[in-house]
């Protein structure tokens, strides 16, 4: 029988950087003290929350294969930035639709990108038939109330009811994430894959916070990036590494989740990020884990997101795995969730009935530092390295 793996880790700072998302940190909070529990009961270890500093995180400590590891999260809030970036009217989210929809459609990113994956395409299009359908829907209504009322009282019942129509289902959003994505995706559309000012900004105060943490006596600082947050990480670092804030035998890793950099990459501004990319790609001092899964539409799933680029890397980042939601999860919970779309983006941060390799609470409350956990794993067989790119400019 083959003796336990040596404790590499008994002090880990986390910093999380979640995608574009408008809520508190206590969500992701309480995401992991449910989903942490349930993974610890599944594989048998021990796992505890403890409060954290500021609201904005919490402590984990772990005991796993008798070792105890205490870990510290933080989480990189820009959910101020995507909460200004929602407001507006129903017509000025449907202007977004119509500006959104030009960029993706006039660049050709929209058909490059279908030659990756169609899963995140469809996804995309998704909050624009939506859309449309409710449009519809709300006009279908305008018109029933028209036909009952005479006149310019109809006119005014068709423009009423179509607004009243149209405004319901923007207060029932939560329930057809229509509004939800369609802002998403405008947001990087409108500045056409550029960072914009103040997301740029923030970005700098991460490199701060991450800068502060590396000079620190910590086994391991780990950045993930989960979803647009995966992004946002390798330009924190990516920049780190080229102002030379790591110190020399600096412990720091990057795990990115769910990725669809190319969703950024293959619009022409985006320059900055593929710089970062390219960067990433060619460096070897940080150990770079990007995991996916075919299962979520929402991801490019097994996409090397430096060589989809149409960047050629020549270091060893990332390396490129699956989380194979088909396999680590049961038959009867892959039945329940393989058509909840934004639940399955979701499952990387959650447990797994029969975790593999990858298992994001052994990574982030383990023993063991991200690159010896991972040293002998290979890329993932299905992994996809062919570029659609016309834009490729740094």
């Amino acid at each position: 029988m083959s003796a336990a793996p040596a404790q590499t880790v008994r002090r880990r700072r986390v910093f999380y950087i979640p995608g574009y998302d408008p809520f508190h940190p206590r969500r992701y909070r309480e995401l992991y003290r449910r989903e942490g529990a349930e993974q610890a009961r599944i594989s048998g270890y021990g796992l505890r929350l403890l409060p954290g500093q500021g609201g904005r995180g919490w402590s984990v400590v772990s005991e796993q294969d008798g070792m105890e590891t205490r870990t510290e999260f933080e989480v990189l809030t820009w959910s101020d930035i995507v909460r200004a970036s929602m407001g507006g009217s129903v017509a000025a989210t449907y202007a977004q639709m119509v500006r959104t929809a030009w960029v993706y459609v006039t660049t050709g990113a929209l058909f490059r990108l279908m030659r990756l994956r169609r899963g995140p395409i469809l996804a995309a299009l998704y909050p624009v038939v939506a859309l449309l359908v409710q449009a519809l829907v709300a006009l279908a209504a305008g018109l029933a109330v028209f036909a009952l009322l005479p006149g310019v009282v109809g006119l005014i019942g068709l423009a009423v009811t179509v607004i009243l129509v149209l405004n319901g289902f923007r207060r029932h959003d939560r329930r057809f994430f229509a509004y939800y994505l369609m802002h998403d995706y405008a947001f990087t559309a409108r500045w056409r894959g550029a960072y914009p000012p103040d997301l740029d900004a923030r970005l700098a105060e991460f490199g701060d916070r991450i800068a502060a943490a590396a000079e620190q006596d910590w086994d391991e600082v780990l950045l993930i990036g989960h979803s647009s947050g995966a992004h946002l990480a390798v330009s924190v670092l990516a920049r780190l590494l080229q102002q030379g804030r790591l110190p020399p035998g600096a412990k720091v890793s990057l795990l990115t989740l769910g990725q669809a950099m190319p969703m950024v990459t293959y619009l022409p501004e985006a320059r900055a990020l593929r710089a970062d990319l390219a960067r990433m790609g060619a460096q070897e001092r940080i150990f770079w884990l990007d995991v996916t899964a075919p299962g979520d539409a929402c991801a490019f799933a097994l996409c090397d997101p430096v060589a989809v680029s149409g960047l050629v890397p020549t270091g060893a980042a990332p390396l490129v795995i699956s989380a194979a939601f088909r396999k680590t999860l049961s038959p009867e919970r892959w039945r329940a969730l393989r058509r909840r779309f934004f639940r399955l983006h979701f499952q990387y941060l959650c447990a797994f009935d029969r975790p593999d390799a990858y298992d994001y609470f052994r990574i982030t409350a383990g023993p063991r530092r991200l690159p010896e956990r991972f040293a002998e794993a290979r890329p993932s067989r299905s992994r996809i390295t062919r570029s659609a790119n016309r834009f490729t400019a740094t």
